[in-house]
C-alpha cells in the first residue's frame, strides 16, 4: 500500500501543472546546438562534381552558381573532393568515397586555389558550402594505413577490413577508438573551415562514428566559424548537439512505395507521427526525392515516381523537413549516373524541363511562406480530416497570420474529398492559378489523379 501511495504521489507531481523549475519530472528540452541563421529557409543543393558539368571541375561547376541562385537554392554540398585511392578502385576513377588524403584536393576536380575560387565565388551569390566528410574508412593506400596501420579495424586473421557485409571492396574501416584517428580526421574538418572558409559538412555514415566525436567537432567548429552539419544517419540524439539535419530514409522510402502503389496516404501517418512526437522541435530531417545513391543504386526520378513525381515532390519542399535538390533534377534528367566513370549530365533539357520549373517555384513558395520554415522556425503540421482518407494526404501549417493549406492525391484515380472540419477554413492565394479561393468548413475540393493543391493566406 505505501508502495502505491508513493506512486501515486509521484504521478501527482508529473501532472501537475505548478511543476517548478528543478522538478525532476519537468520535461528537458535537450537540444543544445543553434542552427545558423542562414538555414532558416534553406534549400540543399548536391553536386556531383565529376558529372555535374563536362568538365568535372571546380572552375566549370563556378560557372553555374547564377543559375544556381536563380534556381532558389542555399546550401550547396559537394560530394568527396579528396584524392581517391588507386588499390582496389572500383571502375577507372574509383568512388569519390574511398578518400587517399583528408587534407588535399583531388586534381580530377582542380587545384586548392580552383577550390578556393569556388567557395569564394558562392559565399559572394549568398550562397553556402558544405563538403562531404567520409569519417568511416579510408582508401586502402591512405597514407594513415603504413604510417598508423594500428588505427585501423582488422579481420579476425589481422588483416584490414572493409565496412562489413556491404560490398565496399575499395575501401578499410577506421578504428575509431583510436585518439590520433579523431585528432588527424578532427583536425582536417578544423582545416577546411578555418582555412578554406567551408561552411560545414555532410558527414558520411555518421552513424559509424561515435556520437561524441560529432558533438565535440561541433564545438569545436564553431569557435572557427557558424557552421551547417548534416548527417547520414536518422537517429534523434544526432540532434541534440551535433547535426541540424539528418536524413528522412523513412520519407523517402514511403514516398516510393506509396508513388509504385505499395500504399496509400495513409502509409505517410508512422514518418509524420514519429516526427512530431520523437523527434526534437528543431531538428531538420532531410526529405529527398533523389540523392546520389538512389539516383545510382534504386532508379531515377521517373524509374521511382513515375506520374507521382510532381506531387511528392510537393509534399517534400512544403512538408516539415529540409529539402534537397540533386544536381540534373531540374533538367529533368532520366539517366542513372555512373558512379565510378565520367558521365556528365544532359543540361540540354534545361529550359524545357517542366519540372525543374515545379521546383523553382516550390523554392520561392517555400521563402514566401514562413510557416514553411525550416526547424523549430516553422509551423508544426496539423492533420486535416477529409472522408477520403486513403486517397488525400491534407494539412495546415499556420504561423502568425501565414497559413499554408496541402491537398495530395496520392493515389492514380481523381478524387472528391469533403473537409471534416473547420481547420482548413480561410482565404487563400492558389499556388498554381495565383488566384484567390476561400475555403469554408464542410466544402469539398476535387483533385485529379497524383494532383495536389497548394493554398497559402495571411
Amino acid at each position: 500500500m505505501f508502495k502505491a501511495l508513493v506512486f501515486a504521489a509521484l504521478l501527482g507531481c508529473a501532472t501537475s501543472a505548478s511543476a517548478m523549475p528543478g522538478d525532476p519530472w519537468r520535461p528537458v528540452d535537450k537540444v543544445t546546438l543553434s542552427h545558423p541563421e542562414w538555414s532558416r529557409q534553406a534549400v540543399l543543393y548536391q553536386i556531383n562534381t565529376r558529372q555535374f558539368t563536362p568538365e568535372g571541375t571546380f572552375r566549370a561547376a563556378q560557372a553555374q552558381l547564377p543559375r544556381l541562385k536563380a534556381l532558389g537554392v542555399d546550401i550547396l554540398w559537394l560530394m568527396p573532393i579528396h584524392p581517391i585511392g588507386m588499390e582496389n578502385r572500383k571502375g577507372a576513377l574509383g568512388s569519390p568515397y574511398s578518400v587517399q588524403d583528408y587534407y588535399a584536393v583531388n586534381p580530377e576536380f582542380g587545384t586548392e586555389a580552383d577550390l578556393h575560387a569556388f567557395i569564394d565565388a558562392a559565399h559572394a551569390q549568398g550562397l553556402h558550402v558544405i563538403l562531404d566528410l567520409v569519417a568511416n574508412h579510408t582508401a586502402w593506400d591512405n597514407r594513415l594505413a603504413k604510417d598508423h596501420p594500428d588505427w585501423y579495424e582488422k579481420t579476425w586473421d589481422g588483416n584490414f577490413r572493409p565496412t562489413p557485409w556491404w560490398d565496399w571492396s575499395d575501401i578499410i574501416d577506421l578504428d575509431w577508438s583510436k585518439p590520433g584517428v579523431r585528432a588527424h580526421v578532427g583536425g582536417a574538418m578544423e582545416h577546411w573551415v578555418r582555412d578554406f572558409q567551408v561552411d560545414g559538412f555532410r558527414a558520411d555514415v555518421a552513424g559509424y562514428i561515435p556520437l561524441d566525436f560529432w558533438e565535440t567537432m561541433r564545438t569545436r567548429l564553431e569557435k572557427i566559424r557558424p557552421v551547417f552539419m548534416l548527417g547520414e544517419v536518422q537517429q534523434t540524439a544526432f540532434h541534440f548537439a551535433a547535426f541540424d539535419a539528418t536524413y528522412a530514409w523513412d520519407w523517402h522510402n514511403t514516398s516510393v512505395k506509396v508513388a509504385k502503389g505499395q500504399g496509400d496516404a495513409t502509409s505517410f501517418y508512422g514518418y509524420y507521427a514519429e516526427n512530431e512526437s520523437l523527434w526534437p522541435r528543431q531538428s531538420m530531417r532531410m526529405t529527398y526525392i533523389e540523392n546520389h545513391d538512389s539516383n545510382a543504386w534504386e532508379g531515377t526520378t521517373a524509374e521511382n515516381y513515375a506520374a507521382a513525381l510532381p506531387a511528392m515532390t510537393a509534399l517534400a519542399f512544403t512538408g516539415q523537413g529540409i529539402p534537397l535538390v540533386y544536381n540534373g533534377m531540374e533538367a529533368c534528367n532520366e539517366r542513372r549516373l555512373a558512379f565510378f566513370e565520367k558521365d556528365p549530365i544532359d543540361w540540354s533539357k534545361t529550359k524545357s524541363c517542366a519540372y525543374g520549373t515545379l521546383l523553382e517555384r516550390l523554392i520561392a513558395f517555400r521563402k514566401a511562406n514562413p510557416a514553411l520554415d525550416n526547424g523549430q522556425w516553422g509551423a508544426v503540421m496539423q492533420k486535416v480530416e477529409t472522408d477520403k482518407p486513403q486517397q488525400v494526404l491534407a494539412w495546415v501549417r499556420q504561423r502568425g497570420k501565414d497559413k499554408v493549406l496541402a491537398l495530395f492525391n496520392l493515389s492514380d484515380t481523381s478524387v472528391t474529398a469533403r473537409f471534416a472540419d473547420a481547420l482548413p477554413a480561410s482565404r487563400y492565394r492558389d499556388f498554381a492559378s495565383g488566384e484567390p479561393v476561400t475555403i469554408a468548413a464542410g466544402d469539398t475540393v476535387t483533385l485529379p489523379a497524383w494532383g495536389f493543391r497548394l493554398l497559402s493566406g495571411r
